[in-house]
């Protein structure tokens, strides 16, 4: 009768032993899961993405390098189940390009920076007092319109954005119902390309004419109301996209603008995650981080004006996010701990 209890007391003693890699892997709820992440072909929105691969890969996902891709590329991936999220919807700016059967195979997550994406033109302050600026209505002036003449087409230059981005979209709108084609040439080359060719031309004492974005590197390097202001659209006329928050494009207490509200002719975006629906239906502890997630958008503009700096490579994107992480620990440690409990 020893025998047989010792025999017991062994059998489970051995099986307590072996379940305890089940307990182990508790902390890796992604274990044996690949995740195909992308990314915007800004780079500005390259520090969310490695923030959030990281605690993917701390889940125990093996997380692929990112796709940089187009919008609608993207949209249309993730629909047809090629990848699975990326950190770079802006919404309602993005809604026109999302697919018909977006809401079939896929869904807006979470808050990355919610109201973060502000959007618009500015001018260098020394030209906006110069030419009395207040609207692009002003650049149909010969007189403006030659001081930004880069080319000698006869029209201003403005540093607009590359094909495929979603300002695009609204940029050419604009040109288009304010009557500006004519008056306005859209430079659309590489963006960080073409912005450093406009801070070298206002660091030469030239008038600068460029559409930004916020959280960005460019109004850290040239500060609204010191170095250029923002400028009114003519009237609020929305694309289709846009009607939806008429309301939002309008802004109030924005610093360095020409008037106070600023007509802003861009719809204050949410930034948020987008992810496939069968990935978070299987993957509850991704879910539940991806819905956790946020970002200041200090903190933003802080890593993106490093980049902007010559800290833009993928180790120097590596180092950022595990000083951001360490600043964040309580936070970080919270958010793994509810993605954790997600799977269980």
């Amino acid at each position: 009768m020893n025998v047989v209890k010792n025999i017991c007391f062994f059998l489970v003693a051995v099986s307590m032993i072996m379940v305890t890699p089940a307990f182990a892997s508790s902390d890796k709820p992604g274990e044996g899961v690949t995740v195909k992440p992308a990314r915007a072909t800004w780079n500005t929105g390259y520090f969310q993405e490695a923030i959030v691969s990281r605690a993917l890969t701390e889940l125990g996902y093996n997380v692929n390098k990112p796709k940089d891709l187009k919008n609608p590329i993207f949209y249309k991936a993730l629909t047809l189940g090629d990848l699975d999220y990326w950190c770079n919807g802006w919404f309602p700016m993005h809604n026109d390009q999302l697919p018909k059967n977006f809401k079939d195979k896929a869904q807006k997550i979470g808050y990355v920076a919610k109201a973060g994406g502000l959007q618009g033109y500015l001018v260098s302050k020394d030209a906006v007092e110069k030419y009395n600026i207040k609207s692009l209505d002003d650049f149909k002036r010969k007189e403006v319109k030659k001081a930004f003449d880069k080319n000698h087409d006869g029209k201003a230059d403005l540093t607009a954005c590359p094909p495929g981005w979603g300002c695009e979209k609204v940029i050419a709108h604009h040109l288009k119902v304010y009557d500006l084609e004519d008056d306005i040439n859209p430079v659309k080359a590489s963006y960080e390309a073409g912005m450093a060719s406009a801070i070298g031309a206002y660091k030469a004492g030239e008038p600068i004419f460029f559409y930004t974005w916020t959280p960005n590197w460019t109004v850290y390097k040239l500060k609204p109301g010191k170095d250029v202001m923002w400028v009114n659209v003519p009237t609020i006329l929305p694309t289709e996209a846009q009607a939806v928050a008429v309301d939002r494009m309008t802004q109030s207490g924005v610093e360095g603008a020409v008037t106070d509200p600023v007509k802003l002719g861009f719809v204050v975006s949410d930034i948020r995650i987008v992810a496939n629906k069968k990935f978070l239906a299987d993957n509850p502890a991704a879910k539940k981080f991806l819905e956790l997630f946020t970002l200041p958008l200090a903190d933003i503009n802080e890593q993106n004006t490093r980049m902007n700096a010559g800290e833009k490579s993928a180790k120097d994107i590596q180092k950022h996010v595990t000083e951001w992480i360490a600043k964040n620990q309580t936070k970080w440690n919270d958010w793994l701990t509810q993605a954790r409990a997600a799977a269980e």
